[in-house]
């Protein structure tokens, strides 16, 4: 065995080095998830293929470079795949060219950096400091003569051809019906999935130059028939008319810890009163939808009702384009707007932003008093941040809207001892047991804001707004989930994972109610029209009002998952919503997800286009 080592070209070794290494990365690191024989095959061909791609090309150089060449490049390779490994702890996902256009976001990414490093990790730099002291073995053999790397090269081809055949049987049109990038990864390997991802780019980017107006009534001719009677005026019509409103959007509040208890503490006790109030609007099965732009995907939604694209930020990559957002209308309607947020204002591009879509003032890191005892994690505590918040609302010109985003809940979820009121969970997670303390902290934080809202008497003028951005744990953390809901975590308890708190309160209104209906971030503009008393009637977007009797039948994630009234879809499965069960039919019969693959599909090309080509710059909205 030893001699065969020492005969093996050292880009041959290399290959199988780094390609045995990533598969243990895709299968025990990023957790790829393996259906059968023939993924299980394919997941441990398609790293030894690209890393074949990676390295033959050394053998096209000349001898003396061939082994500086290998050195180099298996470093390279092994930082790419670290990166991602990193990326993919903190979202589940990987890395696209747009996300790391957004580098700026990176400085403010420090505390979560450090918890996403583990010690082990250094096992993945093994095989590069192997590679590293063979090369300088001269004695080492390497290929010269052009008929041996001809022949090495055939092999490539080969190995590509299979690698593609395989992955497009197990997924047929597996590049042009995908949203989901683990599906991408999983069949063609990482690198391939970056170069398919600089390809997706490209072509995106030149979607906007050769775009006219013909699409735009196309789309919303689609939308005014699937909306059908959803436009008929509800009995909530108007009903906070010329009131103010507060949005206050919770960073990473899952509807997990809602009415949950930590020996003998609830976790959220404002919350649990407050959406059984009288004048509460309680959205039980409300679910966000934003991808890789996180909160800024969130605001997008409600600000839209459009879908965040799934490479990157809307707010990064397109925030020139017109839109017809909710901050514009309502300025057209006297409303005063404004954002609260104790973060940097170019943080996800905010600035341009919220310039763009009509906001009036940005109150951001500048504008609070930020010191080391009011401060932990990302910056400003919650308490502190609506307290010093409260000034500014107060001599805002009536009626406002005005959109807080907290901080304190947060990823990694640290919170000083001394701040914390309820004790931490006990599984295998440090995120998952933290997360309860700081989702207490905010808690509490917002029932301090309404009272002071009662003092300053603003109370009564406003409608309230609490809703969930994005999820906070992490499908990473799937087996402490398990441990701590006493069920295991599939791809249908995932789906039901990404429901977050909606709860609209109306003082006075007596109008408290559960809401037990699908509904999405998607439907917070025009429900929020619809309560205002404002009837948009040519506006473009995908969202309903969530109060209205008759709606459109499924809620779409943006990588293609959906749920309807009576099943969730998640990774090509199938599963019955009422008992969480995979749907069992015979081969000939067609699945009762597949009629609505089709329509989420069409949808989500819809939005993408909307945003890719800048359609509503053909559009006029006040006409």
């Amino acid at each position: 065995m030893k001699e065969l080592i020492r005969r093996t070209p050292l880009f041959v070794l290399a290959a199988i080095l780094f390609g045995l290494k990533t598969y243990l990365v895709y299968r025990f690191m990023f957790g790829i998830s393996i259906d059968s024989a023939l993924q299980e095959l394919i997941l441990i061909l398609n790293p030894l293929v690209s890393a074949y791609v990676i390295f033959v090309i050394s053998i096209w150089l000349k001898t003396n470079k061939q082994g500086r060449y290998l050195k180099y490049s298996s470093l390279l390779a092994t930082l790419v795949l670290y990166v991602n490994l990193l990326f993919y702890r903190n979202f589940t996902d990987f890395i696209t060219l747009p996300v790391l256009f957004q580098g700026n976001n990176a400085a403010d990414l420090t505390s979560s950096i450090f918890t996403l490093i583990h010690f082990t990790d250094l096992l993945l730099f093994l095989d590069v400091i192997l590679i590293w002291i063979l090369s300088r073995n001269p004695g080492w053999p390497a290929i010269s003569e052009k008929p041996q790397k001809v022949a090495a090269t055939a092999v490539m081809f080969l190995l590509l051809a299979m690698n593609v055949t395989l992955a497009e049987v197990e997924r047929p049109m597996l590049f042009t019906r995908t949203f989901d990038r683990e599906y991408l990864v999983k069949n063609i390997g990482l690198f391939n999935y970056h170069i398919y991802d600089l390809t997706m780019q490209t072509r995106t980017q030149a979607q906007r130059v050769f775009a006219d107006g013909s699409e735009i009534e196309k789309i919303r001719n689609y939308i005014a028939d699937q909306k059908g009677e959803e436009s008929s005026k509800t009995e909530l019509f108007g009903i906070a008319e010329d009131k103010n409103v507060v949005l206050v959007s919770m960073e990473s509040m899952q509807n997990f810890v809602l009415d949950k208890e930590v020996n003998g503490e609830e976790i959220t006790p404002f919350m649990n009163d407050l959406k059984e109030n009288k004048d509460t609007l309680w959205f039980k099965n409300f679910y966000h939808q934003t991808a890789q732009g996180k909160t800024s995907d969130s605001e997008f939604l409600v600000e839209n009702s459009l879908y965040p694209l799934d490479r990157g930020a809307v707010y990064f990559t397109h925030a020139q384009n017109d839109y017809n957002a909710l901050p514009e209308l309502l300025n057209e309607k006297g409303y005063t707007t404004s954002v609260f947020h104790a973060n940097n204002e170019s943080f996800w591009n905010r600035d341009v932003m919220y310039d763009n879509i009509g906001y009036d003032h940005f109150y951001s890191k500048e504008d609070f008093e930020i010191k080391e005892e009011n401060s932990f994690g990302w910056g400003l505590e919650d308490k502190a941040f609506f307290e010093q918040s409260i000034p500014y609302l107060k001599e805002q010109e009536q009626p406002f809207y005005s959109k807080f985003i907290t901080l304190t809940h947060h990823f990694p979820f640290d919170l000083p001892e001394d701040k914390a009121s309820i004790d931490k969970l006990d599984t295998n997670s440090t995120t998952l047991n933290q997360y309860v303390q700081t989702a207490r902290y905010t808690d509490e934080s917002l029932k301090e804001f309404m009272n002071r809202m009662k003092e300053k008497g603003m109370y009564e003028d406003t409608m309230f707004i609490f809703m969930g951005d994005h999820y906070g744990i992490s499908e990473f953390h799937k087996g402490a989930m398990s441990d701590y809901l006493g069920r295991d975590i599939n791809g249908y308890e995932h789906i039901q994972l990404q429901r977050v708190p909606l709860m609209i309160h109306i003082p006075g209104s007596g109008e408290g109610k559960i809401y037990e209906k699908i509904a999405g971030q998607i439907d917070m503009k025009p429900t929020i029209l619809h309560l205002l008393g404002i009837e948009e009637k040519r506006d473009i977007n995908f969202g309903e009002n969530m109060l209205a009797e008759h709606r459109k039948d499924f809620i779409a994630m943006r990588d293609g998952s959906f749920i309807t009234k009576d099943y969730i879809y998640s990774k090509s499965v199938c599963y019955d919503k009422e008992t969480g069960e995979p749907v069992e039919l015979p081969p000939e019969e067609e699945s009762p997800c597949e009629p609505f693959k089709e329509k989420v599909s069409k949808e989500l090309e819809y939005s993408d286009n909307i945003i890719y080509g800048d359609l509503f710059r053909f559009y006029d909205f006040k006409d």
